[in-house]
Parts: structure tokens; sequence; C-alpha cells
């Protein structure tokens, strides 16, 4: 036998490259090795058992496909707002979408070349079934997780594209971004939107330590910042009587003053969020308006948010009696005491103003954007990204640029555990005749206080007064009894005590209110009985703690 012949001779009895001259054991043990190559390092099989140039080209993807994700993984310990940034980006991320897609069908080409190198019918029959359902198993797992993987890359990209704009980044001011938060109904029929809650997101730029302003809608002769172009029409502030609250800037622009705005693309948003700038003493660099039905299907897609509710809210029937303010039968109630609600209970729980005041309303907001940052875990957002996404793309509008959106989500990540600060103009925080003749000294005071406490740069002697701070804006340091009781007449359930203070939407040191002053359990049968009686005072004793909530 020459040289020449034994090369030859070894692939026929090889039984990894000529399966045909082994026992059926062995068939069976190289159908799942190759399988388990294949799954582990693609294009192995097709060395060891096939077309080796196939095998090379396959391994040399695999290793580049390998190189990047240990580059990837070390950018999310060494520079996680970077791997975002560039996840984000338009560009970038199509074409990570486009990579992911070519390398799920590469591998897929990979197994189906390795199911015919296996060649099943040398397998002994019962074992053809364990093999092949081994190989599709291995399919999905590999080539089926990267395709979802470039699915779910798209769903992103389409829903950053409809949210965020390309616009310019911004920079902190004072260390912190401000984001103005504002809700309101929009819809087609709609010119010029007025915003139902206001309230500013502030956030340190290192530390992500957040703290939340609200801003009643119905807060009077709010100050433009300075540079405003609404400046030159209300120099002294928006004070054009009563119905000038600062919730109607929005379409008082749209309507009338656009071309004081040119090339901005939603005029009454940027006035608005200059005129909360000049009220709170601060600079909004940013805005966001949610509509109010994608805020409830943004809920339902996390799968509901769990609050601890201080007392009953009605989920209120049409308006029977607008001067008085007065509504029909309610639809429905939202128990006190622990509580997950789904998006519309949510929605409602955020909206519902019968029976209380403006501020109980704030306070109940205020609680539900802390339960929503509170409870948005990475798990959750793994679980539910596509509705999460989908449901974002209910943002109306935003200037936002995506270029940021790397820093911002790596900040809410630094700022999940921390505590949120919490600021109202007006009650439990401010008299509840504030908001009518609001003294913006004091308010600038207030917020800058705030702010320092929330401050992660606080000097030592900062730091060591900031207890001060904290006390200086604990509701029960400031006028103000949390909920208007003014003109509480004596009635049935008047053993109730006038509303106490809301605590902070973060401290869950509150009893609710679930029975009566002589012990009887508070029911949906019972308020309505009231309501059918037109006995709305005892409605509002028995709701009147509404305005205090914790996230849990």
């Amino acid at each position: 036998m020459s040289n020449n012949e034994l090369p030859s001779q070894g692939l026929l009895t090889d039984p990894v490259r000529n399966p045909s001259s082994a026992a059926e054991p062995v068939r069976t043990k190289r159908a799942f090795l190759l399988i388990l190559l294949t799954l582990l390092v693609p294009g192995s099989a097709q060395i060891v058992a096939g077309d080796r140039k196939i095998g090379r080209i396959a391994l040399r993807v695999t290793l580049g496909a390998w190189l990047l994700a240990i580059i990837a993984l070390v950018l999310l310990f060494t520079n996680r707002t970077l791997l975002i940034n560039i996840i984000t980006n338009p560009v970038a991320s199509l074409l990570i979408v486009l990579v992911l897609a070519a390398l799920a069908v590469g591998w897929l080409v990979l197994f189906v070349n390795t199911l015919r190198l296996i060649r099943p019918v040398l397998l002994p029959a019962r074992m053809r079934p364990a093999v092949v359902i081994a190989l599709v198993l291995a399919m999905v797992v590999s080539s089926g997780s990267l395709g979802y993987a470039a699915y779910l890359l798209n769903v992103s990209r389409n829903a950053i594209g409809s949210i965020f704009n390309a616009g310019p980044a911004i920079d902190p001011v004072d260390g912190r971004y401000n984001f103005l938060m504002m809700g309101g109904d929009a819809g087609a029929d709609r010119t010029g939107r007025r915003p139902d809650s206001l309230s500013v997101l502030s956030v340190d730029a290192k530390s992500g330590q957040t703290a939340i302003i609200s801003v009643p809608r119905n807060l009077q002769n709010a100050q433009f910042s300075e540079g405003s172009p609404m400046r030159q029409i209300y120099p002294e502030g928006y004070n054009c009587g009563d119905e000038c609250l600062i919730n109607a800037i929005n379409t008082e622009v749209t309507n009338e003053h656009k071309d004081l705005y040119p090339g901005v693309a939603d005029p009454g948003a940027q006035a608005t969020l200059e005129a909360v700038s000049g009220t709170l003493g601060i600079t909004v660099q940013a805005y966001v308006l949610v509509d109010m039905d994608g805020f409830a299907k943004l809920i339902d897609a996390m799968g509901g948010i769990r609050i601890k509710a201080g007392g009953w809210v009605p989920i209120s029937g049409d308006m029977v009696d607008e001067a008085n303010g007065i509504h029909g039968m309610p639809l429905g109630w939202i128990p006190a005491g622990d509580q997950k609600l789904d998006g519309y209970h949510a929605l409602w729980y955020g909206r519902s103003r019968e029976f209380v005041d403006d501020y109980a309303r704030i306070a109940r907001q205020q609680c539900v954007q802390q339960a929503m940052l509170k409870q948005l875990d990475p798990a959750t957002l793994l679980a539910k990204f596509e509705d999460i996404a989908n449901a974002g793309t209910k943002v109306v509008d935003s200037n936002i640029s995506s270029s940021q959106l790397g820093s911002f989500v790596d900040l809410a990540m630094k700022a999940k555990g921390t505590d949120v600060k919490r600021l109202t103009i007006g009650p439990p925080d401010f008299d509840a005749s504030f908001s009518t003749v609001p003294d913006f000294n004091q308010i600038h005071d207030r917020v800058k206080k705030l702010l320092a406490s929330a401050s992660s740069e606080s000097s030592p002697a900062a730091a060591a007064d900031s207890g001060l701070q904290d006390a200086v804006l604990q509701p029960s340091a400031v006028p103000g009894t949390g909920l208007s009781a003014a003109g509480r007449s004596a009635g049935p359930l008047a053993g109730l005590p006038a509303t106490a203070p809301s605590p902070s939407p973060s401290s869950s040191d509150f009893t609710p209110v679930t029975t009566t002053p002589g012990g009887e359990p508070i029911t949906e049968a019972m308020l309505n009985q009231f309501k059918r009686e037109g006995n709305e005072q005892a409605i509002r004793d028995l709701v009147a703690t509404n305005g205090q909530c914790a996230a849990l």
C-alpha cells in the first residue's frame, strides 16, 4: 500500500466524515455531536464532517460575532451610555438589525447543512425523531433567538423614530436635566391641547437622583422665562384675567401666536415649557406630551402598577351641573388600600378630581408616575418589550433628541432605588389659594432648596444641612391642609378629621380610610347611595384622604 492511499482509506473508515461504516450507536452519537457543534461553534460541524471551505467561512463569521459580543459586553460595564447610544442610533441600529437577520439566516442554513451531514436514513428508526427534535430545538434557540432580537430591535427603532426627534443634544443646567411632562387628551378634532397635568422631572446628571415638581393646571400669572417670545405679549406674566391659566398657554399660542416660534414643531408646547421654566425659576430643557390614551396603554403594557391608596377614588360619570362641578352617577370606584391598577383604572386614579380638589389629583399623579418609574424593571421591560414600545408611540410630541437616549436610559437605571423628592405648587406644600396669587420668589426659593436636597454634588456642609432642607420641604412644615376644606359643612360624617397634609408619594406611613367614623366598612354601594340621595358632602368626608398614595 502506498503512502498516497493511506489518507483516502482513513477517510473511508473515519466515522465522523463517513458514518456509513460505523455502528448504529456511533452514528447516533455523531448526530447529536454535530448538532451540538453547530449550536455552540457554528461552522465547526462542517470543518470536521463536511465542506471545510463552508466551515472556514462560517467559523470566521462566528469569531467576528463573538468579538463584537465581547466588545458590547465590555461597553456594558465600562461605557453603558455609548452602548445604548449605538443601539438607539437610527443608522447603527438598522445595520445591527441587518447583521442579526443575516446571522440568523446563516445559522439556519448551517443547521440544514448539518442535517444533511447527519444523514438521518443511516440512523436507527427509533432515534430519528429524537435527533430531528434536538435539531429543531437548537435552531429555535440559536437562529430563532437572533431573528427575534432583530425583530425587537426594529420595533425599538420604529418607536424611537416616532417618539423622539433628531434635534441637537441638550446639556445639563446646574448639573441637572429638567423635563416637562404634560398629560392631556389629544385628537384629530383638537387644536392646541390643554394639558391636564404638568410636572417637571428633574434628574441629577451624574447620580440620576430625581425630584418631581407638580404645577397646578390652574396656576395664574405664570411667568415666561428670559428670552421667551411670549414676554413680548405678557411682560408681567400671563395675566389676562381668570381665563389665563397656565394650561391655556398651549391653546393660545397654537391658535394665535405661532408666528412667534418660526421653525418650532409645536409652538404651544414650547411656550408652556417656557412658562413653567419662568414660574419655577429653572431651565427646563425638554418636554414630553403624553396622550392619556397612550398613558393607559403604556401601563397595560407594563402589566399594571401597584399602589397604596389612601381613600376611595370615583370613576366619574358625565357632568350634569358644570357651574357647580357636579357629575352624574360614578361609573365605578377605586377602593382604598393596596391596589394593582390596569391602564384604565390608573388613568382614572390620576385624572379624577370629583369630591376633592386639584391638589389631591396632583398627589395621585405623582404617585402614579413614581410607581411607573419604580416598577418598570429590566425583567418587565424585556418580557413586554414589544407592547411597551408600541404603547410608547402614543407619546404625542417630544423635543428630546434620540442621540441622548443612551445618557437618559443610563440615568434612569442609576435612579432605580433612590428616593424621589417632590414638591407641589399648591397643597400640601403651599396654601390652597396660592395658585391664584402665587409668590414667585417663594416658589423659586422652595424649588432651589428641593433640587439642592436632591443633588449628588452637595458639599459636606450642604449634606449636613439637607435634613433642614427636607424639613422645610415636608408638608407638615408648610401652610395648607393638603386638600381645601374651606366651607366644610357639618355632615353626617363630620367626625372624620379635616384632611391632613398628604405624605410624600414615596412614603407609606399612612392608614387608608376604609371605614366610617362609626367603624362601618366603606363600600361602593354606600357611596353610590349617598350620591343618589344628593348627599355630596357625605362622600367628600369619606373620600377626603384620596390624595394620599404610595407606590408599592
